[in-house]
């Protein structure tokens, strides 16, 4: 069943979510016609890669047109158009953007569906749920609606008074301009009473909107820190979550939405209050309201827009390399890096280039930090209003790098107590410029980054970037390492729980996590409150083994992402079992039926483990040497399951694998995924590389292994092997065990 068809079939609940993901930048339309072909492009490796980006753009527009032209309903075939000249002017100069738009969408479609075979959400994603909840943004848009409104019959008000005040600025002209000799006149009286009676209306009128204005104002204030402040805080904890493989980052088109309609409706009241000093010089009188109240709600608007617009400047994208755009805020120096600073207030009134100046480490104390890095590339771009982010003035930094200081006696600064991964630093972005008469001082910065120098201290920088991000809301506290929190196990197995639907499509179950949690906590594995040190995690050795935990649960993710991807998300892998626990599970199964487990003594290593019954009715399990990723770069997994055999003395080679457990036949469990083929090239031989396990005995009390040669033999050093073996089958005990 393709992907987009699972996806139909879910819950009201998270079709909401998947709504999320489909907008102007990929509409749903798509989506829906182009199904089967979307799913069967390589668009992770085209977001990354311009040329192949640029294919995929073409073909898609070929696939466009050709749905289109077998579209029978009119309405959707002219919808479809719209659509395709959309993606044109989008996409057409800069096609890697489509490509990462839409593999977020099926990545993020991936989780979704990984989350609904889990029997229920970890805390942080229903915290995270709760504070999307529409009902509250449904408050916030009438909220904000009403004001505008307000704002808007301000705007009819203040146009009413100036209507009312020319009237009686001419009659009272003409009054002035009569003779001294008619002033007396009844008629003059008269005309003297009623300028007093519109007098009085006028100041009525001025005091109403000047009342109106100041309970629109503390409106707006009381929205700005009671709502607005807290939704962007809000969006901005989302993001970091977002960053560690939570839930898709959605909802800022909507922020900038109510920024900017908050932002408006200020600057028109601004617009009002100065109409308002206009009609003073015109006409004004003892007790005149506007020049007792105008300067004090002038100062107020200010302020409010002063602090509006400051807080608009919004990291929209944190640093990444785009090397590894699943682990962002990790840089690794001298390699390109981007990011991208967005303007949640849209601002027609500034008309000149708006420049935005990066800066790494800004301010920082000194000996905060070990070492210390440059820019090395230019770091001042302007920004622009982009077209298909509903004209929102931002900037996107896209070849960033960075370079370290070295210092006088050639060494790169003194030894810190946190190692490379654990410091953290900051990226800061600047801006200046005047608005309506204000001058406004732009700033914001990244999330704490790591910076490391290796590739192989990259584990331990996305394990420290996942700490971080976990456990504090706070923008930049860069001495976090110094006395790092303790996660639950409730908080930590969710978040790793999404690592593995990042990068490998599907998540983690409770079976899987609680064995994790038994790897980790050991007697507390049953305990979600348990608290987990940093160190535990990250640091500190797996009792008997050379390397941490974190280590260990990485190296399984890159061989998963590499190697076992088809294998993983087919649900076939039970990865995290214990020895005991594999044995009593495969105890009372057919002979032949096996399980898969990942290496609990290699990095990156992944076994299977077999059962055997002897005539005397005694069980013997028998596991194969892991396999790592030198193994499975030389031959698929699933084809090394089909061919795998095992060789002894005066035995014909057979495949003991029957059964992948509980009991599904072996060829129905991968046949689909068998995809090596022997060579059909004239006038050559057909060949097939075959896995082969030597069973080896000896008389020692060391149970003999099942080791596999590496690579994959053929079949004629196979045949030159069997013929050379003298093992005796009737002596094997057990094969090789981790």
């Amino acid at each position: 069943m393709s992907q987009w068809k699972q996806i139909q079939q879910l819950e009201i609940r998270l079709l909401e979510h998947v709504d999320y993901l489909y907008d102007d930048n990929f509409p749903m339309d798509i989506r829906q016609s182009l199904a089967v072909w979307i799913e069967s492009q390589d668009w992770d490796t085209a977001a990354n890669d311009e040329s192949m980006a640029s294919v995929l753009f073409t073909n898609l527009q070929s696939q466009l047109e050709r749905a289109r032209s077998q579209e029978q309903n009119f309405l959707q075939r002219h919808n479809m158009k719209i659509i395709q000249q959309q993606l044109q002017v989008k996409y057409m100069s800069n096609p890697v953007v489509m490509a990462r738009v839409i593999s977020t969408c099926l990545r993020e479609e991936r989780r979704i569906l990984s989350s609904a075979c889990t029997q229920e959400q970890g805390p942080l994603e229903k915290s995270l749920q709760n504070s999307v909840a529409f009902e509250r943004q449904k408050n916030m848009d009438n909220r904000v609606g009403i004001i505008r409104g307000s704002v808007q019959l301000m705007d009819q008000a203040v146009k009413y008074i100036e209507d009312m005040q020319d009237d009686f600025d001419f009659r009272y002209k003409t009054l002035q301009s009569r003779e001294s000799s008619d002033r007396n006149s009844e008629m003059m009286k008269q005309e003297v009473t009623r300028l007093q009676e519109m007098l009085n209306r006028l100041d009525f009128k001025r005091k109403e909107i000047l009342s109106k204005m100041d309970v629109v104002i503390k409106e707006i204030d009381d929205l700005m820190t009671s709502q607005l402040s807290p939704e962007l805080q809000d969006w901005k904890r989302r993001q970091q979550i977002a960053a560690i493989g939570g839930p898709l980052l959605t909802g800022l088109d909507q922020l900038q939405s109510w920024f900017t309609l908050t932002a408006q409706s200020l600057f028109q009241i601004k617009r009002q209050l100065d109409k308002l000093g206009e009609l003073v010089v015109k006409v004004t009188y003892e007790s005149d309201p506007i020049p007792l109240q105008k300067p004090q709600m002038e100062e107020r608007v200010k302020y409010l827009i002063y602090h509006l617009i400051k807080s608009s400047f919004v990291v929209e994208k944190q640093p990444c390399m785009p090397t590894h755009p699943q682990k962002p805020l990790i840089i690794k120096t001298g390699v390109q890096f981007t990011t991208k600073v967005r303007l949640l207030v849209k601002l027609p009134e500034v008309d000149y280039q708006l420049k935005v100046k990066t800066t790494f480490d800004k301010d920082l104390p000194p000996g905060r930090v070990s070492r210390q890095f440059f820019i090395l590339t230019n770091n001042t771009k302007v920004m622009d209003i982009e077209d298909y982010s509903n004209g929102c003035l931002s900037v996107e930094f896209r070849h960033l790098q960075l370079k370290e200081k070295k210092y006088i006696n050639g060494t790169k600064g003194n030894e810190g107590l946190l190692s490379v991964t654990e410091e953290l630093h900051s990226l800061s972005f600047e801006a200046c410029f005047t608005v309506q008469g204000l001058t406004i001082d732009l700033e914001t910065c990244s999330l704490p980054l790591v910076v490391i120098s290796n590739v192989s201290q990259l584990p331990g920088g996305w394990a420290s970037v996942m700490w971080y991000n976990l456990l504090t809301d706070e923008p930049r506290n860069l001495a976090f390492f110094g006395n790092p929190p303790r996660a639950s196990w409730s908080q930590l197995s969710e978040v790793l729980s999404w690592q593995f639907s990042t990068l490998a499509g599907r998540g983690l179950n409770k079976d899987q996590l609680s064995m994790l949690g038994e790897k980790l906590l050991g007697q507390h594995a049953s305990c979600s409150d348990y608290q987990v040190s940093w160190s535990k995690f990250s640091k500190e050795n797996i009792p008997g083994k050379p390397f941490s935990f974190w280590m260990w649960l990485d190296s399984i993710l890159e061989l998963i992402k590499k190697h076992l991807l088809p294998v993983w998300n087919e649900n076939y892998i039970m990865g995290f079992v214990s020895k005991e626990m594999e044995r009593t599970l495969l105890k009372g199964r057919e002979p032949g039926t096996f399980l898969l487990r990942f290496s609990e003594s290699h990095l990156g290593g992944i076994t299977f483990t077999w059962v055997e019954h002897s005539e005397n009715g005694e069980v013997k399990f028998n596991s194969v040497e892991p396999y790592t990723k030198n193994r499975l770069s030389a031959l698929p997994f699933a084809d090394i399951i089909r061919d795998y055999k095992v060789i002894s003395d005066g035995v014909v080679p057979e495949n003991p694998l029957k059964f992948l457990y509980p009991d599904i036949p072996k060829d129905e469990a991968f046949g689909r995924l068998y995809n090596s083929q022997p060579s059909k090239v004239h006038p050559y031989i057909p060949s097939t590389l075959i896995p082969i396990s030597e069973m080896r005995s000896n008389a020692s009390s060391t149970p003999p292994s099942c080791q596999s040669p590496e690579p994959p033999m053929t079949p004629g050093e196979f045949n030159m092997l069997n013929e050379h073996l003298c093992f005796d089958i009737d002596t094997m005990n057990s094969p090789y065990s981790e």
